[in-house]
């Protein structure tokens, strides 16, 4: 049986991601194709709950590594029960974040080593790798105040990320232009300061003959 396309996208908070996600996913569907949408952390009933741990701003006192362990905890249960069956059926597959998001956030925003991110995606994705990582690019300041504006908005709990210094946050985004950088091959850069339709038209040539 064919494997499915594993595509995922990734970026600091604000760069639009998640929408441009679910534009994607409409696109592909309305083409007749197999298309699993699903989110780190979250995308499973347990992951949702990992989630609620890991983003809520009251939880200031959670260790660099345990929250490296959660967010591999709801990654593991997400790739066995929802990401490799619907890749396995021969279907696309759309993660919003998956371990690019924690090599960068929790190695190079909290400093841990990236050999032990590795050891632990090993364990807990089965040598699971994206086939394409669309990365949208945005600049420090945009990426705040969009996901400032987003959490008034939406009046979620989940702002202990976007809470952590500008350092933390510009060491953020270094971390992902350099793993862009490092796999040309897998990336697709896209400048996410743009409108939502211009963004949308350059992942869509990025992709064209990826899907």
């Amino acid at each position: 049986m064919t494997r499915g396309r594993f595509i995922t996208f990734e970026g600091m908070d604000g760069c639009g991601k998640t929408t441009q996600l679910r534009i994607l996913a409409a696109n592909l569907r309305a083409r007749g194709l197999s298309v699993t949408e699903t989110v780190e952390p979250g995308g499973t009933e347990i992951g949702q709950q990992i989630r609620r741990i890991l983003l809520d701003p009251a939880h200031t006192a959670i260790h660099a590594r345990t929250e490296l362990l959660l967010y591999f905890a709801s990654r593991a249960q997400n790739v066995h029960q929802v990401i490799l069956p619907a890749l396995h059926s021969g279907g696309l597959v759309l993660c919003d974040r998956f371990t690019d998001s924690t090599l960068v956030y929790q190695g190079c925003g909290r400093g841990l080593d990236s050999a032990t991110v590795l050891q632990l995606d090993a364990i807990a994705c089965e040598g699971l790798r994206p086939d394409t990582t669309v990365l949208i690019d945005i600049d420090l300041e945009t990426s705040l105040a969009r996901a400032r504006r987003r959490n008034e908005r939406t009046d979620l709990s989940e702002s202990r990320i976007d809470d952590e210094s500008s350092h933390f946050h510009e060491n953020v985004r270094a971390g992902y232009l350099a793993l862009a950088a490092q796999e040309p091959e897998r990336f697709i850069l896209v400048d996410g300061r743009a409108g939502i339709a211009e963004v949308t038209h350059r992942i869509a040539e990025a992709l064209q003959n990826r899907v």
